[in-house]
């Protein structure tokens, strides 16, 4: 069987995905590769098909257990023979396991890092012939990687302590350059076929909002969603534990993850998501890594991230079957002040020496202060995003919530220049509220103590609070002023200070030209018309066969393989096997009960 034809077999797909067959030819040719791919874009195929068609077994470090029950739950329905090795499983079972292994029970085995070097694992690799070794959420072997993890560095002790070196395949959905050369070099990848498909993810809807009131923003967006299934991000477990609370209040189908609960309730929460008896999850960044649940229609963040990388690994949690999803993030001051004490207090992280420490703490700054100004500007989200991680892309993508907002440029050089002065009146000792309570004026109590109200710039702006932190943050964007990292910020002069100050340069910048009144679920993003009798009855069925056979839903079928079914109409099962999505064994298995409910509705 060629690639293609293992594909349509096992996975119902006719054609692979842009980037998935260089991977998979340069796999199949003895070489080792590296593939950056987006959330949702198919990494899992590029190492599933070569380990369909070569000998021997491939084993998949995997850093997370609810991701490899997924996968091998996906793969076992497709009917490929797979195992995973992790602490879910007891030291009977895991003996068990690597015996139907060495039996050639298995082509795949997803496996902890944590196992790698355990003497019954050691063995057993040293055993049997392994074919491929891939490394999933590989950013996570590198330092300067937003989710470093020491277990990973046990990686190339385990592939040298094997007989034969196998092929090396690495994934990840977001690394920088640096830490795509660090993957490379720490795996001891040898001249990796290295692939970035792109980042860009269009069927998602980015948007900011900056509300007095973060919960009546929240549950304003969630008005018309009760019965769509998604994830609300909160910084600490506090928040958790109250908007999980509020939610429950207002009648919502809402749980709660996170790590200061017993491991027994976040595995029972994580399911009941997972199989869509909860439609909302309220969790840290500790929930979602390599959940692959395809029907996650919205990802909220209550807080902002601590970077961009992080943001956009559990924004992109959100549309993974392809349909249009909101990420939404509601940003607030406090949420800057929360990140860089986490920063500074982040006792999960063991730092060699004090050098290393102070290095990558600088690093951790620096990526707060990008995904700050992300949450400040007006220029397209989507186009921030991917400049960040390293593309070029238009200043307009139609959906997000600048492009959706009625913006007009706007000669602000007046304003920068009173803001500038004020900062070196104020000799950069100051953070913004006291920078805005001078240029409007203020005769508070701590304005008149520190004799600021004596300044030729006290009073001197007409502009209301909310304008002026957002030219602020404009200035602070473009490199006219600094906002230091400290606990209690302060507003310096900026490299570009003395273009304005005596240059005589201009400042421009995007304002609404009115108060934007954004319908986020109205995006230009198109889907094709369906019947969403049939729609419903399609997800009933699925349900029920999910329940039978004790797996999530999406497992059985992806919404986007239902909706396809919905366009097509398939009366006949061979009609059905050109559904995007339905495969040989999954034809065999449901095909009759899915062609059935389609004919009911046919006539």
């Amino acid at each position: 069987m060629t690639a293609l034809e293992t594909l349509k077999r096992y996975f119902g797909y006719d054609g692979f995905r842009s980037g998935q067959e260089t991977l998979i030819d340069g796999i199949l040719a003895g070489k080792d590769v590296l593939g950056v791919m987006p959330t949702g874009a198919g990494k899992s195929i590029c190492f599933q098909i070569p380990a369909l068609m070569t000998d021997g077994i491939t084993l998949i470090v995997s850093p997370l257990i609810s991701l490899m029950k997924d996968q091998v739950n996906a793969l076992t329905q497709s009917g490929i023979p797979a195992a995973f090795i992790n602490s879910s499983l007891t030291g009977w079972q895991i003996d068990k396991a690597l015996q139907n292994a060495r039996n050639g029970a298995y082509k795949l085995i997803y496996v902890a890092p944590e196992r790698l070097l355990a003497p019954d694992f050691l063995q057993f690799a040293q055993s049997i012939k392994i074919s491929m070794l891939t490394v999933d959420e590989a950013h996570c072997i590198s330092q300067w990687g937003q989710d470093f993890r020491p277990s990973y560095s046990k990686i190339p002790e385990f592939i040298a302590s094997l007989p034969k070196r196998p092929v090396l395949s690495a994934f990840t959905a977001t690394a920088t350059s640096k830490v795509r050369e660090d993957i490379a070099a720490l795996l001891g990848l040898n001249e990796p076929i290295v692939l970035i498909t792109g980042f860009d993810r269009k069927n998602l809807y980015f948007e900011v909002q900056k509300p007095k009131d973060k919960y009546a923003a929240l549950t304003a967006f969630l008005s018309n969603k009760k019965e769509n299934s998604g994830i609300v991000y909160c910084s600490t477990r506090a928040t958790v534990e109250e908007v999980c609370e509020k939610l429950k209040k207002d009648g919502y189908n809402s749980s709660r993850y996170h790590a200061g609960l017993l491991d027994s309730e976040r595995h029972d929460n994580q399911d009941d998501f997972l199989y869509d008896r909860v439609k909302i999850m309220v969790a840290t960044n500790a929930f979602g890594m390599g959940i692959d649940k395809s029907n996650v229609s919205f990802v909220v963040h209550y807080n902002m991230p601590k970077d961009m990388e992080s943001y956009y690994q559990e924004a992109g949690r959100a549309g993974r079957g392809g349909e249009p999803a909101d990420c939404l993030l509601l940003y607030s001051g406090q949420d800057v002040r929360t990140n860089l004490w986490m920063i500074e207090n982040n006792k999960d992280v063991e730092y060699p020496d004090k050098e290393t420490e102070e290095l990558l703490k600088e690093r951790d700054r620096k990526r707060l202060r990008e995904i700050t100004f992300y949450c400040a500007t007006n220029d397209c989200l989507r186009g921030y995003i991917l400049k960040y991680f390293g593309e070029n892309p238009p200043n307009y993508c139609g959906n997000c919530g600048s492009c959706s907002t009625n913006f007009e440029t706007a000669d602000i050089t007046i304003d920068a220049q009173k803001i500038l002065s004020c900062v070196a009146r104020m000799r950069e000792r100051y953070g913004i509220k006291m920078l805005t309570d001078v240029l409007r004026g203020s005769k508070s109590e701590k304005v008149l103590r520190l004799g600021l109200d004596k300044l030729s710039t006290h009073g001197i702006s007409e502009k209301t609070d909310k304008q002026l932190r957002e030219i602020i943050n404009q200035l602070i964007l473009t490199g006219y002023l600094i906002k230091t990292d400290d606990e209690y910020p302060v507003i310096k002069l900026g490299e570009r200070a003395s273009e304005v100050l005596r240059g005589g340069g201009t400042v421009q910048m995007k304002l609404s030209k009115e108060k934007p009144q954004p319908e986020i679920s109205k995006k230009q993003f198109s889907v094709k018309q369906i019947d969403n009798r049939l729609f419903a009855a399609l997800r009933e069925l699925r349900f029920a066969i999910a329940n039978e056979q004790n797996v999530p839903a999406f497992v059985i079928f992806p919404d986007s393989t239902l909706i396809d079914m919905c366009l097509k109409l398939p009366a006949t099962k061979a009609e059905l096997l050109s559904v995007s999505g339905v495969g040989q064994v999954k034809l065999e298995r449901y095909g009759e009960r899915f062609l059935k409910v389609i004919a009911t509705h046919a006539t």
